[in-house]
């Protein structure tokens, strides 16, 4: 099939690839432009695995405070000072800034969490599955069974809540923080890194009256 100038432009604005990249998707999917986008996405994917394993050592601090009551400052690397100062990692820094001060996580990744964390959170949530199960009547073998396969969907529930990059990214619910940072990886070219970040609300900690402040966050983002 012909592929034509139009047709690589088309994808181009679809994927952010490179040109050559663009036309070579294209003529391995045969013109059709989505199985073209899911080749680029794919090799993107691949790309970042290869780059993980890169030094980035250089960054922004960014931070973000909401009505001087809630605030957050995150540190975000990358491989060059250059990539540091382009406007797409900027805007990134100060998007993962307000997504920390209106979804509160705790820690970057699942491999922040302690373990006595997670085995705590685990075996509350195993005694939990097993006692909804013997409330059905079930065998206890099957009971402690059916658990685990429970355990494992409540764990990832657990993860959402607490961890950066598992979480969903509160201006597009429909992709997490770490997919997130995939595609800018792909698009840009380099290792980029969500190191470390704190959050700080007025009051954390003190007896004070119930207010939302995250929730009210996140909805003036939408």
């Amino acid at each position: 099939m012909n592929i034509t100038a139009s047709m690589v432009k088309e994808l181009r604005d679809k994927t952010s690839a490179g040109m050559m990249d663009c036309k070579k998707a294209l003529e391995n999917a045969g013109g059709d432009l989505e199985k073209a986008a899911e080749i680029l996405r794919e090799k993107g994917l691949s790309d970042v695995e290869k780059k993980s394993s890169r030094i980035a050592s250089e960054g922004v601090v960014e931070a973000y405070i909401h009505g001087g009551r809630i605030g957050s400052i995150v540190e975000i690397n990358s491989e060059t000072d250059f990539v540091a100062k382009n406007d797409e990692f900027k805007q990134f820094a100060k998007d993962i800034a307000m997504h920390i001060v209106a979804s509160a996580p705790l820690y970057v990744s699942r491999e922040d969490v302690p373990e006595e964390e997670v085995e705590k959170e685990k075996e509350f949530l195993t005694h939990q599955a097993i006692n909804e199960n013997k409330e059905k009547n079930m065998p206890e073998d099957k009971a402690e069974m059916i658990a685990k396969k429970m355990v494992e969907g409540r764990m990832d529930k657990f993860f959402e809540r607490v961890c950066l990059l598992d979480q969903a990214f509160v201006k597009n619910p429909d992709q997490t923080v770490g997919e997130l940072l995939t595609d800018l990886v792909a698009k840009i070219g380099e290792n980029i890194q969500i190191r470390r970040f704190v959050r700080y609300e007025v009051g954390e900690g003190l007896e004070k009256r119930e207010e939302d402040f995250a929730e009210e966050v996140a909805k003036q983002m939408k």
